[in-house]
């Protein structure tokens, strides 16, 4: 193959590596997006069960369980969070979204302590 021939060749695939880093860097966007999303909706998840738990130490030494769940939680959970304290303690969250546009979703935990008899 001639050295002019050659030349050319190589020219033609300048950039092309540019241009798949431009094509791929939105999909690992909103892989980190995807991820982040799972990661606080596990923290929301573990933040009620660690509410429910709370809740039902309270009620087993007679305290007001649905205050202590909601004095668990982490202040930006409290508001929209729903406690029911008869029997057992469940405590369900809202997941906090990193973009509005994605549905809301709830969690929640259920915990119960049982005295020793």
């Amino acid at each position: 193959m001639p050295r002019q021939v050659a030349k050319q060749s190589m020219h033609r695939e300048d950039g092309t590596a540019s241009v798949e880093l431009v094509a791929a860097v939105p999909f690992l966007l909103l892989a980190v997006l995807v991820a982040a999303q799972i990661a606080i909706a596990g923290h929301a998840l573990w933040s009620a069960s660690i509410a429910a738990r709370a809740g039902a130490r309270a009620a087993l030494v007679g305290g007001d369980a649905a205050k202590a769940a909601r004095q668990a939680l982490p202040a930006s959970m409290r508001r929209d969070s729903q406690v029911d304290d008869s029997g057992v303690v469940a405590v369900k969250v809202q997941v906090p979204r990193l973009l509005q546009l994605l549905p809301r979703v709830s969690v929640g935990a259920k915990a119960s302590l049982e005295p020793d008899g």
